[in-house]
């Protein structure tokens, strides 16, 4: 063990709760024995007898989508679901790590991403196949289609033995393939006796390990939803054994738990991602269909909370597709890319605009959605760091804000990149700096202790009021610089005064000189262009204006040293990107930044007295 290995393992020991101690301490001796000497282990991993009619009277959740022609051709010619990296990057891996028990796999920081490695192992391209058979069972290609499907999983049973591999390290993998090799036992109806008790096998050994290795205590998050949905499937199709029964009962009672402690009191996410919210969402809406469908529980509680869950995620629709990339993100899917579970919600109504801008805020979560003419869409980050206690996928963003345009996206939160590889890159887009805020002294607004781990979180404070003369203000604060040695605080005020106008004003008060920074990070796709006293942004048919009292922006875009001004539209891909960047220092109170955002062409320049005066 090298000494980040120890370090990682000393910060996850000083940040877990003392009841996870022994926990920890039985799943190293666990895993320790289970190395050493398999053959303890060999009746309990071993599947029962098992009745076809388990999983033929078992009916699987409903999908919505389906897989383009072209996308299911690909499939068929071999390729599978890599991120960022490509096949290449599986190559390397695999040359990098051959065949050896799972806790003996260390990471380079220099070598290939696990997680690019995990993407196809999830075998969720095969789910594609298996549900095109399922929607079109007397279809020409069935027969070629099932073939595919059968040669593949048993070619990655094959290939990946029980325990040996990357692909048994975090046992969220091996819950996501759950699925997989139930809707196999379903769709496949011309396996041989010996290929069917193999898949079933495989089933049963992913379900034992994920039994064994539950996300629990400091590691409750995505990966225990995940977990809780494997236990769910295998429970009921070995429901009528006493360790079937033990993975339902474990896998329901879970569920229930992280559904109402992931999901916040407004629909929002604990973790602080909305991309992770939409996965942990698909995530529960599969187990809850699969569930009613087999009459195994009653899921009111959960549909009610999945509901709130829902109607957060679409105060944040982009043109109603999708959502900005707020938080982590690694581009994973519940089900497969393409399909989700059905949902069955009512479609939401469309709300008027409140003057010219609306507004929908999450006080639990801590976001606020903003619409207004044109097409306009902002967020507002008031919300905490992320899930404690080591706040996992959260960034340091508090204050930041996000702005589309007719569906352009302008001012944007610069994504997740990777969550391996160099350090740098991990802390970078975790970061500050890397955000629509302010940062001070160049540092975080919390401490970073791993890719993972976060330390020293803040608090925020947020209101809205509305004024006299028709406008809205929303003012946030929060205390991550408290911390230093000479304290300071941030506040943010926004105003939006008149149509098209919004107004961003920065004030901070606290101890000592200080050097204040701020950042609007831009899509790639912006291009910057002086306008008067303006800057124009403009993204394709659309533009914004932007302008900054008493100070000039500078534009900054991709340097390595520092690494600074970098988009990762998708997981593993980099690219370069515009920032826009003042800086100023001295007192906290002798500072202040006011930015005017002007989503149509201005008639003249920023009347920064007219516009952005004080609340008397």
């Amino acid at each position: 063990m090298n000494w980040d290995q120890l370090r990682f393992y000393l910060i996850r020991l000083k940040k877990a709760p003392v009841a996870e101690w022994p926990r920890r301490v039985r799943e190293r001796f666990f895993i320790s024995l289970l190395r050493a000497a398999p053959s303890l282990f060999s009746r309990s991993v071993k599947p029962p007898e098992a009745d076809p009619k388990l999983w033929e009277t078992l009916h699987f959740p409903s999908l919505e989508g389906a897989a383009e022609a072209s996308v299911l051709g690909r499939i068929l010619d071999g390729e599978v679901f890599c991120l960022g990296s490509g096949e290449s990057g599986l190559s390397r891996f695999k040359d990098a790590w051959p065949r050896r028990f799972f806790s003996e796999i260390r990471l380079d920081p220099e070598g290939p991403d696990i997680r690019e490695a995990w993407e196809p192992a999830r075998l969720q391209h095969l789910t594609i196949v298996l549900h095109q058979i399922a929607q079109n069972p007397n279809a020409p290609d069935a027969g070629s289609l099932k073939s595919f499907v059968r040669d593949s999983l048993l070619a990655w049973i094959k290939d990946n033995p029980f325990l040996y591999g990357p692909h048994y390290v975090s046992v969220m993998e091996c819950a996501l393939r759950i699925p997989v090799f139930f809707l196999a036992l379903k769709v496949l109806d011309t396996l041989s006796q010996t290929e069917r008790d193999t898949i079933l096998r495989a089933l049963f050994e992913h379900a034992w390990i994920t039994r064994k290795r539950l996300s629990l205590y400091s590691s409750l998050g995505n990966h225990t939803i995940c977990e809780c949905v494997g236990l769910v499937f295998a429970g009921a199709l070995f429901r009528e054994t006493p360790k079937g029964r033990e993975w339902l009962n474990i896998g329901i009672r879970l569920l229930e738990q992280e559904c109402g402690r992931q999901i916040l009191s407004d629909g929002g996410p604990v973790e602080q991602s909305l991309d992770y919210h939409g996965f942990v969402l698909d995530l529960c809406w599969f187990a809850v269909d699969f569930l009613e469908k087999n009459s195994l529980h009653d899921c009111a509680g959960l549909k009610k909370r999945l509901g709130l869950g829902e109607e957060f995620r679409s105060a944040f629709l982009v043109r109603g597709k999708e959502v900005p990339r707020i938080g982590d993100s690694d581009d994973g899917h519940a089900v497969a890319p393409g399909l989700a579970p059905q949902r069955n919600l009512p479609a939401p109504e469309p709300r008027p605009l409140e003057r010219d801008f609306s507004f929908k805020s999450f006080p639990a979560s801590g976001y606020t959605a903003i619409r207004g003419s044109e097409g306009v869409f902002m967020t507002l980050d008031h919300g905490p760091l992320g899930m404690a206690p080591l706040y996992n996928h959260g960034h340091a963003d508090a204050l930041s804000i996000t702005l589309h345009k007719g569906g352009a996206p302008f001012l944007v939160d610069p994504g997740t990149y990777t969550y391996n590889g160099k350090k740098e890159h991990r802390a970078y887009f975790k970061g500050t700096q890397a955000h629509n805020t302010v940062a001070v002294d160049k540092k975080d607004q919390a401490e970073q202790l791993t890719g993972f781990v976060w330390d020293k979180s803040y608090q925020v404070s947020w209101s809205r009021r509305d004024r006299e003369d028709d406008s809205v203000v929303l003012e946030v604060a929060h205390n991550g610089y408290a911390r230093l040695s000479d304290p300071v605080f941030h506040a943010r005020r926004m105003v939006f005064p008149r149509a098209g106008v919004c107004v961003v004003e920065d004030s901070f008060w606290g101890q000592g000189r200080h050097e204040f920074e701020l950042h609007y990070h831009l899509h790639p796709d912006v291009r910057v262009e002086p306008h008067g006293e303006w800057l124009a942004l403009t993204n394709g048919a659309e533009k914004i204006f932007l302008a900054l009292k008493k100070k000039e922006f500078s534009v900054i875009r991709g340097t390595r040293e520092p690494f600074f001004g970098w988009f990762s539209p998708a997981y593993g891909v980099l690219q370069e990107t515009t920032v826009l960047r003042a800086g100023l220092g001295g007192l906290p109170e002798d500072v202040c930044f006011t930015t005017v955002i002007c989503t149509r062409e201005p008639e003249a320049g920023p009347d920064f007295e007219g516009i952005a005066d004080s609340d008397d």
